[in-house]
């Protein structure tokens, strides 16, 4: 275990003679830092092998030619390069990437600290299993026919659907699209990963208002900012070097910045207004400061008028939320709201920031739909200093989402229909009827007595996989429960309802992890057998693509082998393809490099079918090329000046219309009608129709530079070039090609050739058509955003007035909403609990508590606590508490006494797994693959509670009662 520093200096045993050798010669400080680094990354990493791996001495090490390899950071979004010294395959010391536009030389703790990741002796070595209560080292060859043979027999009793695959945020884009490929090959949609429980209802509620859900603008974008409105979320603990651009905005710009947060963060303390609110109640505040300027007229009405639709439903909706309504509701007082509105009226543009405090809701698609009407009606949107920037968590979430690694839809965001498959099953060359009997079918299940086709049906999300092991058969819109489940990346522990969770796991007949590390799937059940661990290699040990959250791809390069008999995440993919039956068809435009599938293939593979989203223009080699260019790029605009990327925004943010050879530029910022098509510009999407009650939804006479049509069009199809009389600048072989799929009913997202695109913009029009932002969203539960308190809210005075939703069916599972609201917990649990990320940590926290640079920083999980609430339940600052949630799971940690959170109000961190209600599981980690530092789940303290759209899980409030342990 680790200890406590005493004198500011860490000791470790086995470091000592290294560092005094190191030391004891005459070196200059860049030299010493490289020997230390070598030290502790390089010999801790051969330490730890067990002799798999060939030892490099370390004298060998710094006296050969050191090489240095780009790569990207692993932990948040921002896309941090990292520069990686390696000797004789060492790798043996680290520097930030001073030419990237996006972290300019600059990293955080976990960034600093990413070698020890790759190098870390804590992590799974080789392939185990469970039997009889212990941990077994097995072979590659043995558990992967193993868990095959266990999975077939599943696959013959149960059907496909009783497999549930589990993917990452933490795979590159490469890995990603194979999975949610392989898990078609395999045969259903139960697919998903970390975006269901981060940004799933961001990604819903933004698609829905214009046409795309990712961030629109960039972190260098803010450095053109006016004002900054940042509400549920803390980048200086959770994307700590995104702070530099924000700060750059308030400095340069004089920006004013305001955080909205019910707890004092880190980063309100560089807010110049800070709004505290209380949590749940985001749609109520924004709505509170949208009255204040519709009561002003600060509007911008010309925007309104040509971009958006539904603004007069919205504007009624407000009226309702006056300043007195508003204060009762959030406890922020009209008289700060109104300064607020003010501010953003004065200061335009100005950009709007939000993270997971705001998605992590029961009604989080209202609240991100919320924060989107807000810009709308500001006209913040399509311009520079302006735009939704969401920051995403993990380094490749954004990615992953992209790739299709959810339960609702194929790579490119394309759903589930059957246009959709035929769609990829062209890209693959694949027999569509092959691919549609891999799928259960439901006799006598669907709509009107007819079958239910399950390759046509969402999934079961990760937030509710636990339902798909414990409801009951005939519950579920699927023909059995979850048997077995692969956790291919992901930490448990980031997700609500431990408790029940581990009697799930428990359930299974089989349990399979795929990770670097063991995870806290290792120990939180009791199994004594059916447990797989099966080791993948890290970032740092392949190679392939990963898109930033402002949808830049960057390209990492290898910088050592899979260390251990770890295997790259693709390799292993294709292994169980080759046990599965169907390698040669999955990989049939994919060679292989040995056992290894070559990533750039897999590259070019979805650049030939995602046109929905522009990821088709981005080639492995331009991407090399601008990894290897980065000086070349402007650190705010993101354009490259000259050089062979000239013109090029850095990372081709997607949509980087057409083929590579068409060489568009891609999109800095979503949205911008001020440049041509051709350069980055674009208009909202036509995704909605043309019209809507007699109303129309196309632009009102605006459009991009250089358009020949300047007004609003729909999405293009063939039938449109014919009739505009564009069709003859299509060559020959994209006509063919557009023949092949459907003739004149091709459409811009379903051309293999990319002619239709190229010929839109050769005509300066944007492929997805030129349409206003919709500020109503006819299809949602809440067409127009509205409050609704939390399932367990304290506040039962509001809960007539601003009720949850009836229970209802979706996502193949009954889910609760008023059954659980109307039953009043509050008596017993006063207190509001809310979660939010540290510094020090990421995600569930098994890679960086295992990291020991990062385990010493902080070694205690805690509650914030008021110093009034601490005092009234005799609690002092430093002592252990219990913090129970109204489901009954509680938790031991250290109390901390701060006027961080308000009375009423208590906040954890959810990095921490290990302990399960005050019961260290350290014994139960295979040896030697313990994190140093262990602590309760803040989760297993969380309760029920799921987004009406997406399920997202609703981590942000609900209600405990702590007292002393």
């Amino acid at each position: 275990m680790l200890r406590k520093k005493t004198n500011r200096v860490s000791h470790r045993a086995g470091r000592t003679n290294i560092l005094s050798e190191v030391g004891s010669k005459s070196v200059d400080r860049r030299a010493f830092l490289r020997g230390s680094g070598l030290a502790i990354g390089g010999l801790a990493a051969i330490s730890a092998t067990g002799g798999s791996v060939t030892q490099a001495s370390a004298a060998a090490a710094v006296g050969g030619a050191v090489e240095t390899i780009k790569s990207v950071c692993t932990h948040c979004s921002v896309g941090c390069t990292v520069i990686a010294e390696v000797a004789n395959g060492v790798w043996t010391g680290q520097e930030p990437g001073w030419d990237s536009p996006f972290n300019l030389g600059a990293h955080c703790a976990k960034g600093a600290a990413v070698r020890e990741h790759a190098h870390g002796e804590r992590r799974l070595k080789y392939p185990m299993k469970k039997e009889g209560g212990e941990w077994k080292r097995i072979s590659w060859e043995e558990a992967i026919n193993e868990i095959g043979d266990g999975m077939m027999k599943i696959r013959e009793e149960s059907g496909p659907d009783s497999v549930y695959w589990l993917g990452s945020a933490k795979s590159n884009n490469e890995q990603a699209y194979l999975f949610r490929k392989f898990a078609a090959y395999w045969g259903t949609n139960n697919v998903d990963h970390q975006a269901r429980i981060c940004h799933s209802t961001t990604v819903a509620g933004v698609a829905n208002t214009w046409g795309y859900g990712a961030m629109t603008n960039s972190y260098n974008d803010i450095h053109n900012s006016k004002a900054m409105f940042l509400i549920g979320g803390n980048p200086a603990e959770a994307h700590p070097v995104s702070l530099l651009h924000m700060l750059k905005a308030k400095e340069q710009n004089n920006a004013p910045f305001i955080v909205c947060d019910p707890r004092f963060t880190r980063t309100a303390a560089h807010a110049d207004e800070y709004v505290r609110f209380r949590p749940g109640t985001d749609v109520a505040l924004v709505w509170g400061i949208l009255w204040h300027i519709f009561d002003n007229e600060w509007e911008d009405k010309e925007f309104i008028r040509t971009r958006v639709w539904g603004m007069d439903q919205i504007k009624t909706e407000v009226a309702k939320w006056t300043p007195e309504e508003v204060e009762r509701v959030t406890g922020a007082p009209g008289s700060q709201l109104k300064r607020v509105a003010r501010t953003l009226a004065n200061n335009r543009p100005g950009t709007v920031i939000w993270c997971m405090g705001g998605t992590q809701h029961t009604n989080g698609n209202n609240n991100t739909r919320a924060y989107c009407v807000l810009q709308l009606a500001l006209g913040n949107m399509g311009t520079a200093g302006g735009g939704t920037n969401i920051f995403r968590g993990h380094d490749n979430v954004q990615g992953a989402t992209d790739l299709g690694v959810l339960a609702n839809t194929l790579p490119g965001y394309y759903g589930l229909s059957d246009g959709s498959w035929a769609h990829w099953a062209r890209v693959w060359e694949e027999d569509l009827d092959w691919l549609k009997g891999r799928f259960a079918v439901m006799e006598g299940a669907g709509k009107d007595g007819g079958d239910r086709m399950m390759i046509n049906e969402t999934g079961i999300p990760v937030s509710r996989w636990i339902d798909g092991v414990l409801e009951d058969a005939e519950n579920i819109d699927q023909p059995d429960n979850t048997r077995a489940m692969v956790l291919w990346g992901h930490a448990p522990n980031s997700q609500t309802r431990q408790k029940e969770m581990k009697t799930a796991m428990e359930k299974l007949d089989m349990l399979v992890v795929v990770d670097p590390y063991p995870t806290v799937t290792a120990v939180l059940q009791d199994r004594q057998d059916g447990v797989y661990l099966l080791p993948a290699c890290t970032q740092f040990e392949t190679r392939g693509s990963v898109t930033a959250s402002n949808r830049s791809l960057q390209w990492r390069d290898k910088v050592v082998d899979p260390l251990f008999e770890s295997l790259p995440d693709h390799t292993i993919i294709s292994m169980f393809a080759k046990k599965f039956g169907f390698h040669d068809k999955i990989f049939r435009n994919i060679a292989m490099d040995g056992d290894e599938p070559v990533v750039e293939d897999i590259t070019r593979e979805f650049n030939r079918g995602m046109w929905t989203i522009g990821y088709t223009g981005q080639s492995p080699e331009r991407l090399k090329m601008h990894m290897a260019n980065q000086h070349t790029f402007d650190r705010t605009t993101l354009r490259a000046v000259g050089g062979p990327a000239d013109g090029d925004f850095y990372g081709l943010p997607w949509p980087s219309w057409g083929t590579a050879e068409m060489n568009h530029p891609g999109t800095a910022n979503l949205y911008d009608m001020s440049i041509p098509v051709a350069e980055g510009g674009l208009a909202f999407r036509a995704r909605f129709g043309v019209e809507r009650d007699g109303d129309n939804l196309l632009a009102e006479g605006v459009s991009n530079p250089g358009a020949e049509i300047q007004d609003g069009y729909p999405e293009f199809t063939m039938q449109m070039l014919m009739d505009l009389g564009w069709d003859g600048d299509l060559t020959a072989e994209e006509r063919a090609s557009i023949d092949a799929v459907a003739g004149p009913k091709t459409n811009w997202k379903t051309d293999l050739s990319g002619g239709i695109q190229r010929v839109a913009i050769k005509h300066g029009c944007a492929p997805f058509g030129n349409a206003k932002a919709r500020a109503v969203v006819w299809t949602f539960p809440d067409p127009v955003p509205v409050h609704r308190e939390p399932l367990y809210t304290n506040r039962r005075d509001l809960v007539a007035d601003y009720p949850t939703y009836e229970d209802k069916k979706f996502w193949r599972l009954p889910t609760m909403y008023k059954s659980i609201q109307d039953k009043d917990f509050s008596a017993d649990y006063p207190i509001v609990l809310t979660s939010g990320r540290l510094v020090e940590y990421e995600g569930g926290g098994d890679e960086t508590r295992s990291n020991p640079w990062l385990a010493e920083l902080q070694q205690d999980m805690f509650v914030e606590v008021n110093t009034r609430d601490a005092n009234n339940l005799g609690i002092r600052d430093g002592e252990q508490v219990w913090v129970e949630g109204p489901e009954g799971g509680k938790v031991k940690v250290m109390a901390m006494v701060t006027e961080r959170v308000e009375a009423g109000v208590a906040f954890m961190p959810f990095h921490f797994g290990g302990h399960l209600e005050g019961v260290d599981l350290r014994d139960k980690y295979p040896e030697g693959a313990d994190p140093y530092v262990l602590g309760e789940s803040s989760n297993t303290a969380q309760t029920y509670g799921y987004d009406s759209v997406t399920q997202m899980q609703e981590t942000k409030a609900t209600l405990c009662k702590i007292w002393a342990a």
